[in-house]
């Protein structure tokens, strides 16, 4: 009854006419997210933070979520409609295009909806019962076990990015450095800074986001030159009812999927979809027409990339732990914002917590009237021209730089970002970790810090807390998994040799 009366609270503050015009409007922008090739919602949160500044607090984060669950409903009409995907719709690509091939794209684009708004219902029902108990359980933790579980992210998400965990946490230590810089708050004493004045106070979020994530895949997508051709093909959206029934089946188990996979660091929609086309591989009754055009194909993936995308709030709301790129970019919001994410979140805003999980709910029935009936429409979105569309949003996000501090320094270290960012495009590097560890590192020193202070400078008892010691002998046993694969795979490859 508890759970039911805070969603009732939720839903006042979700259902007043400024946030639903924002909860529509990233519902909106999410879509055109997905649809556009090479923008994902990662790039384009990291291009819209400048505009949180000028935005209540409450309706600039219920935008930005809705930008993030909304582009995986528009992932998949990409891949289906023309095989263009992005990260979290690879798998929307194998059995959505080969029914498109078959002159059903109407049903494949009817079955990802619906399975979309089942997935994102059961996960906001998982979030609303989860993220409270993680909460008062996360006020068990110390200083040492906060290092602990930060460490733990960091391994997790720079081995499921980059699959390299030497190239993973070089990047989150290349993100720690930069998040040093600047002025320390326990001595004065300024780091890093080369004596460059505009590095006194350090390296913004905004910028260090907006030029790797968002200028970069903007300048890679234009070197790239690569232009799309819109889809003319049929669209009839109305199944019959034994092609509905196929639907729900796979749909509550691609959600159950993507609802766990979504709690845990490193998790989220790119690992859920290929766990749930798994299961459904396994499971279903029609496994073996799964791959050849089956509704199953489509329909598992896309509940299961919904759920991960909305569970993944939970680690982030409830511990203050972003578990991807995506929602570390969703803290830099929060922070900026002046809120900072983690156990006492729901006591001390508990408007803003359940105001946006009763907008999880009201942008996903946004997303069923905007991805279902109207999605023909979304479809001329191709039309546009990449050399129009990108230097627009170029020029725009360097007005958007410039209003936060009207400082002409923040537009040449977002550049700079940009040129770093892409550079490490080039170099096959995912800049996700890197985020991670800018927005964890100042966290991890200062948890670091307090810990030694309590231990009298004992390095020691970070292991003899219960759970710091537990969750870094977890850390001790991945590093040796990892070494001693890598001996084996050597060995592989000599013997072949």
């Amino acid at each position: 009854m508890e759970i039911l009366h805070n969603l009732a609270f939720g839903f006042e503050h979700a259902l007043t006419m400024q946030n639903l015009f924002y909860c529509a409007l990233g519902c909106m922008v999410g879509t055109l997210v997905g649809l556009l090739p090479g923008l994902g919602p990662l790039s384009t949160i990291s291009l819209l933070l400048p505009l949180t500044y000028s935005i209540p607090t409450n309706a600039a984060l219920i935008m930005l979520a809705g930008i993030y669950y909304g582009a995986q409903y528009g992932d998949s009409v990409s891949a289906i409609t023309m095989k263009i995907p992005h990260a979290s719709s690879i798998v929307a690509c194998i059995d959505g295009y080969q029914m498109t091939l078959k002159g059903q794209t109407g049903l494949a684009l009817f079955t990802a909806g619906v399975s979309s708004f089942i997935g994102g219902t059961v996960a906001i029902v998982v979030l609303a019962t989860l993220a409270p108990v993680l909460g008062e359980v996360a006020l068990l933790f110390g200083p040492a076990d906060y290092c602990a579980l930060i460490l733990l992210g960091f391994m997790c998400v720079s081995f499921v990015t980059t699959g390299s965990m030497i190239n993973g946490l070089a990047m989150t230590l290349i993100g720690v450095l930069l998040g040093q810089v600047g002025t320390d708050v326990n001595s004065g004493v300024e780091r890093f800074t080369m004596d460059l004045p505009f590095l006194s106070d350090g390296i913004g979020l905004i910028s260090v986001a907006l030029g790797c994530f968002g200028i970069a895949e903007i300048v890679k997508n234009l070197d790239s030159g690569t232009q799309h051709t819109p889809f003319n093909g049929k669209i009839n959206l109305i199944p019959t009812w034994p092609e509905f029934k196929r639907i729900i089946p796979s749909a509550l188990r691609g959600s159950a999927v993507g609802s766990f996979l979504g709690l845990l660091p490193g998790g989220g929609p790119t690992i859920a979809q290929f766990a749930a086309y798994a299961v459904d591989k396994r499971f279903s009754k029609y496994k073996d027409e799964i791959g050849y055009g089956a509704i199953e194909g489509v329909a598992g993936q896309a509940a299961a990339d919904e759920a991960a995308a909305r569970t993944g709030f939970i680690p982030l709301m409830s511990i203050g732990i972003p578990e991807n790129a995506v929602m570390a970019l969703m803290m830099a919001a929060f922070i900026v914002k002046g809120i900072q994410p983690g156990p006492n979140m729901i006591a001390d805003h508990p408007d803003l917590f359940w105001g946006l999980v009763a907008s999880m709910w009201v942008g996903n029935c946004f997303l069923l009237i905007l991805n279902v009936p109207l999605v023909r429409y979304w479809l001329s979105v191709f039309k546009i021209p990449f050399g129009v569309l990108f230097p627009s949003i170029l020029f725009f996000c360097c007005i958007g730089t410039f209003s936060i501090n009207n400082n002409l320094d923040d537009i040449y270290i977002t550049a700079t970002f940009g040129l770093i960012g892409y550079t490490f495009m080039r170099m096959g590097m995912d800049a996700a970790p890197l985020m991670l560890g800018f927005i964890l590192g100042p966290m991890l020193e200062e948890y670091f810090r307090r810990q030694l202070l309590i231990g009298r400078g004992n390095i020691g008892s970070f292991f003899m807390h219960p759970i710091s010691g537990t969750l870094l002998s977890i850390i001790g046993l991945f590093i040796v998994w990892q070494v001693v694969a890598f001996f084996l795979k050597s060995r592989q490859r000599q013997s072949a040799a």
